[in-house]
């Protein structure tokens, strides 16, 4: 058990404890994240093809910061309003990272319904301020 140890010594290092409040990275106001060639009530077969686009803002892989960029995270079936925007996004299957920069992705999903939505972390995984986000949309897997 390794890397909780380096995690606490990583937020000791910062003075930053397990459970405070991290600074955000503020992003342009006009920022926005959407979806490309998929719509709201779309029905797809799985691996279900996704592409991630930006507006006002760049894609940069997790642990490079620069101004004006950040790398995406698609939430799955996850309400904005559950997410801690002040601390990195966990990684689970309710929220899956893209911190090497991509921008399209083939997810294996089961038949159903799901929500997605895209939401922008900075180098630390934590969301911008504002977040940069996309529309919410619904779609159907056959």
């Amino acid at each position: 058990m390794r890397y909780p140890m380096l995690l606490a010594m990583v937020l000791a290092g910062t003075g930053m404890g397990p459970l405070q409040a991290m600074e955000r990275t503020d992003a342009p106001e006009d920022a926005r994240a959407y979806f490309l060639g998929v719509e709201d009530g779309d029905t797809l077969t799985s691996p279900v093809t996704l592409e991630f686009g930006l507006e006002g803002i760049g894609v940069a892989p997790a642990g490079v910061e620069h101004e004006n960029t950040g790398h995406h995270h698609l939430l799955i079936n996850t309400d904005l309003d559950d997410i801690n925007m002040d601390r990195p996004l966990p990684a689970s299957d309710q929220v899956r990272h893209f911190g090497g920069g991509q921008t399209r992705a083939q997810i294996e999903l089961e038949p159903g319904e799901y929500s997605l939505q895209l939401l922008l972390g900075d180098h630390l995984h934590i969301p911008h301020q504002p977040p940069v986000k996309s529309e919410r949309i619904t779609i159907t897997v056959e």
